[in-house]
């Protein structure tokens, strides 16, 4: 699923008076959460034209646009939160996300680079990144940034079944047996510790 490993920004909603731009992001996170992508995207839209230098709003409504298959319009939305925020790892993370849906690897792999880089503990990063060098078959370090992804998350299932994936593509069968069993556990809820 290309949105999986996308992430939504939050807020509280405000209720006074006249609606902030605040107050329209929340009512896109849930119309989102509905399931209902066009309201969503008009929330987010009626937030931007109350406050045009609203980062966040810009970033959800890329996730929204991306869930429909707009890439384009979710990489031109994801470009401009990044424009009002440099420091979003978040929306690099995501603009990457848009561009290897498009086969842009080398586009994706640079955006994930630059959110692993604003923060160096961003687990979802390396596994996007990892995803996008096993689309290049680049299964070393494919495999080196899902084992990181787990070192900064020791519970993300996603990981490990993403590095068992390549771990078989190289023919380690042992270790992809291994972290396939251990994805399952923890899809599961079993406990894993020692």
């Amino acid at each position: 699923m290309l949105f999986a490993h996308l992430s939504v920004l939050t807020l509280p909603c405000r209720t006074f008076g006249q609606q902030p731009a605040e107050d329209f992001v929340g009512r896109g996170n849930a119309r989102r959460a509905k399931g209902d992508l066009d309201g969503a995207i008009a929330a987010y839209t009626k937030a931007i034209e109350l406050n045009p230098k609203y980062a966040r709003a810009y970033n959800n409504r890329g996730w929204a646009k991306i869930a429909k298959g707009d890439l384009d319009g979710a990489i031109a939305d994801y470009t401009k939160a990044i424009e009002l925020d440099p420091q979003d790892a978040i929306a690099y993370n995501n603009r990457g996300r848009a561009k290897e849906g498009e086969d842009d690897q080398h586009g994706a792999i640079a955006d994930y680079t630059t959110a692993i880089e604003l923060n160096p503990k961003y687990a979802k990063a390396y596994l996007n990144r990892g995803v996008a060098e096993g689309n290049k078959k680049d299964l070393d370090s494919a495999i080196t940034d899902y084992s990181k992804a787990i070192a900064l998350d020791p519970k993300f299932a996603e990981a490990y079944t993403a590095r068992a994936e390549a771990k078989k593509k190289k023919g380690d069968q042992v270790g992809a047996d291994e972290d396939f069993a251990q994805a399952t556990k923890l899809q599961a809820g079993v406990s894993t510790d020692q």
